[in-house]
């Protein structure tokens, strides 16, 4: 098996293609079709061609929550902070960007009104995350006064100015930048593959007999880190929470029983099912790294958007449908002027076969 190295993920990506908006309609982005050995140019609202009576989908519904949160230092200084999770007592852990770090013990006055005590660092004492307790319960004060996580890639309402003003670029984010199912809070980006299906597209699926199903895994802001090694193994996995709920499990393994194709919803979803498979536990936290060789016990097909050049996305998506026919893919669609990252346009991939 040829030995990859981060390097070979990597491309060129003229940075006009990086979506700034997300498409008109969200079934109006286009489809790159890679289930064949010659790409296919389709629209996203093909899918169900691409589909047999009997297969399953699996969406992840997890839902955004407005992670970031702006606030500032007893001494005045400017903060902000990125809330990856909530912790099963209500506090919170988190990135925090400032210019000098304040002590365990600081209590931070954040716009909205509230405090947030720090209370050391996260998961243990030097671990890379702020732990905080919000002075009241922290899904509602995000909702009031937080605002949409979009990643750093879509230069908009990515600095302090932020923090204050409405316009329609942000309420269009608080629409668009959630999926049409999302149900369980703790997501601090979109499982942006499904952010392409909405109302009709689903009832086309219904009407060609293709289940349903969904996963919750919580995006953290790890999603978007390159690799930093060359070798891919001395790579350190960010941890996200997953669960398998049982019609779920009952779901798959009835798709199995009819011959029919689990088709994961964004990589977020082969994530979670593949942990799943692995572990034997349908919850807790993963950090699963999927890179050519990987064994997939569960994915049949992915419907994916395009990744960052260097990322363990970029690996998923390659162990996946083999490398070669990734980075062929991903010419194509340069060359066709696809629109790539969280707002812009999927691929359909179907799994090469496995040694």
């Amino acid at each position: 098996m040829t030995a990859f190295t981060t390097s070979d993920f990597d491309f060129a990506l003229p940075p006009e293609l990086i979506a700034q908006h997300p498409a008109a309609e969200r079934s109006a982005s286009r489809l790159l079709d890679g289930s064949g050995p010659q790409p296919m140019d389709r629209v996203f609202r093909d899918l169900p061609a691409l589909l047999n009576a009997g297969d399953l989908l699996v969406f992840n519904d997890t839902q955004v929550v407005n992670a970031r949160l702006f606030g500032e230092k007893p001494s005045g200084g400017k903060l902000e902070l990125l809330v990856e999770r909530v912790l099963a007592d209500g506090t919170v852990a988190a990135h925090m960007k400032v210019s000098k770090k304040p002590l365990p013990g600081a209590r931070l006055r954040m716009a909205g009104g509230f405090e947030a005590e720090l209370l050391g660092r996260w998961p243990n004492a030097d671990g890379p995350l702020f732990h905080l307790r919000f002075s009241g319960d922290a899904y509602e004060l995000m909702a009031l006064h937080g605002h949409v996580p979009l990643p750093p890639y879509i230069e908009r309402a990515q600095a302090g100015d932020a923090a204050t003003g409405d316009t329609p670029a942000r309420r269009e984010d608080q629409a668009r930048y959630q999926t049409v199912f999302a149900k369980h809070p703790g997501a601090v980006a979109a499982p942006t593959a499904a952010l392409h299906f909405d109302e009709a597209l689903l009832a086309a699926l219904d009407a060609r007999g293709v289940q349903r199903a969904a996963v919750t895994l919580h995006v953290g802001a790890g999603t978007f880190q390159p690799v930093k090694t060359e070798a891919i193994d001395q790579h350190v996995m960010h941890h996200e929470r997953y669960r398998v709920p049982p019609d779920t499990q009952a779901a798959i393994a009835a798709c199995r029983a009819r011959g029919g194709r689990v088709v994961a919803v964004g990589t977020t979803s082969v994530r979670t099912l593949e942990s799943w498979a692995a572990s034997g536990q349908a919850e807790g936290d993963t950090n699963i790294f999927i890179t050519p060789g990987f064994r997939f016990q569960v994915v049949d097909a992915l419907i994916t958007n395009f990744h960052l050049p260097r990322s363990t996305l970029m690996m998923l998506v390659s162990a996946l449908a083999g490398h070669a026919h990734i980075m062929a893919l991903y010419r194509h669609a340069i060359a066709q002027r696809y629109r790539f990252f969280s707002y812009g346009d999927a691929m359909w991939l179907e799994r090469a076969a496995q040694a």
